[in-house]
């Protein structure tokens, strides 16, 4: 009986720390999975998908959804600035992804906005095309006097 007490203590004493050891083995393990590699070229925060923005080191899918939720509500990123008005992007953390972003006009809307013509001289800045009806001054008339 002085065995069986013994043992049951030993167990007692050791399961919380193998129970820890197998604990940081999991997490280690989960941890080296998660790692994502960088995309090879910058990911362009202004046409980039949900899928491209999620190939970003410290973009996942909530992340990528709030930048397209920006996007669509007040346009274009002038900067890669603008991500820190997004709620969970910090100064930290946006400079670990500094480097795999970048800003730059959309395909698409400058594609669809079309040229706009450039006018000619109005008649203001064209003497000649002021008032075509009306002679030129030194082909009037003297004005007579009564």
């Amino acid at each position: 009986m002085h065995y069986v007490a013994a043992m049951r203590r030993l167990v007692l004493r050791t399961r919380p720390a193998f129970s820890f050891a197998v604990l940081l083995c999991l997490l280690a393990y989960a941890a080296a999975g998660t790692t994502k590699k960088p995309p090879p070229k910058p990911v362009n925060i202004n046409t980039a998908s949900s899928t491209e923005l999620q190939t970003v080191p410290g973009i996942g899918p909530a992340t990528a959804e709030k930048i397209l939720q920006m996007r669509k509500s007040y346009g274009t990123f002038k900067s890669v600035d603008e991500l820190l008005s997004i709620r969970g992007i910090g100064p930290k953390r946006l400079e670990k992804m500094r480097k795999y972003l970048t800003v730059g006009k959309p395909a698409a809307v400058s594609a669809a906005k079309p040229q706009q013509a450039v006018p000619s001289k109005t008649p203001a800045q064209n003497p000649e095309k002021r008032n075509p009806e009306k002679p030129k001054p030194e082909d009037a008339d003297p004005p007579s006097r009564r």
